[in-house]
């Protein structure tokens, strides 16, 4: 065993109890550490005695890997912070990774969809399924996620008690456990109240038969006792091939994305989008603006005369109307 590989779990710990930190925030931690202990394993190295350039020669094993700069970066953070950790615990009396500085991220824009994609979509989910449930889970999914720009994990786990009393704005619980108030659109608040109603259904037989409520507004069999991420991910896949919307580009997250895209372009306000994102910090939403730019661009380029006659010229050919 790896010497020190036992501070992962308290650090882990720590985590959770200080922050917050969420499963898969934690699964990640776990996953980067315990590639960088085996790294430190096949070196007979440990956490204990690893140098700074011992982390920078494991930084720079992995870009010749070719593992992606966002990649390692999320790896050098993650040492960093067991780092600071043992280093407050007193089980170490230096930090060999403070001074370290990480490859650094790109800034790479979001994919989006447009709002033909999304209306593709949200009318694909009105027929995908095996039975009306189904059709009408499918429904009130999409018209939260799109009328809200949820977490992926905030919309499956969402308790139902949120979702009573046809409510205008919904409570959801993101990361950290803070909450934050979302409004409904009419055609969510909608498909909700129809979903409600077969779900209430299905949930009374299901007593009937002696089988414990679910507090979940969309419930499984699974051990979770909710839909799971995974199971959404595959259902918003079949939606966009019944759709004609190119299954490579749609995903829970590139809907959030269509959602600040979209409300930005129609005039919404910066903070406001950053509220409703759940965003600790603004400068997180403002990528949003990028994306606007980089739409505004295309749009005078494909569109603008003055920029197709100057294609036309590239092109040898005579400008329209010429």
């Amino acid at each position: 065993m790896t010497p020190g590989r036992g501070w992962i779990e308290p650090f882990l710990e720590a985590r959770a109890a200080e922050l917050g930190a969420a499963a898969n925030t934690l699964a990640a931690y776990r996953r980067d550490l315990d590639d960088f202990t085996g790294w430190l394993d096949r070196k007979s190295l440990g956490l204990d005695s690893a140098t700074q350039t011992d982390i920078e020669t494991y930084l720079v094993d992995l870009d010749a890997q070719g593992l992606a700069t966002a990649t390692r970066a999320r790896r050098l953070s993650a040492i960093r912070q067991l780092y600071v950790f043992a280093f407050e615990e007193r089980l170490r009396e230096d930090n060999p990774a403070a001074r370290i500085k990480g490859p650094g991220r790109s800034q790479r824009l979001p994919k989006t969809l447009s709002e033909s994609d999304v209306d593709h979509l949200l009318d694909a989910a009105r027929r995908v399924g095996r039975n009306d449930p189904d059709r009408a889970r499918n429904t009130c999914l999409m018209e939260l996620l799109y009328a809200t720009g949820m977490r992926v994990t905030e919309l499956v786990s969402l308790p139902v008690s949120a979702a009573r009393g046809d409510p205008e704005m919904l409570l959801v619980r993101g990361k950290g456990g803070k909450e934050r108030m979302v409004p409904l659109s009419a055609p969510a608040r909608t498909a909700l109240t129809d979903w409600l109603a077969l779900r209430d259904r299905a949930e009374d037989a299901a007593r009937a038969e002696g089988k414990p409520a679910s507090a979940f507004l969309f419930p499984s069999r699974g051990k979770l006792g909710h839909l799971t991420r995974n199971r959404f991910y595959l259902l918003v896949k079949e939606m966009a091939v019944a759709g004609g919307v190119s299954p490579a580009k749609v995903t829970p997250h590139t809907l959030r994305h269509a959602f600040a895209t979209h409300l930005l372009a129609h005039g919404a306000d910066l903070r406001a989008i950053q509220v409703l994102l759940g965003h600790a910090d603004v400068a997180t939403t403002e990528i949003y603006t990028h994306v606007l730019d980089e739409r505004l661009r295309s749009l005078v380029e494909d569109h603008h005369p003055l920029a197709k006659a100057a294609a036309a010229r590239t092109k040898g050919e005579p400008p329209a109307g010429d």
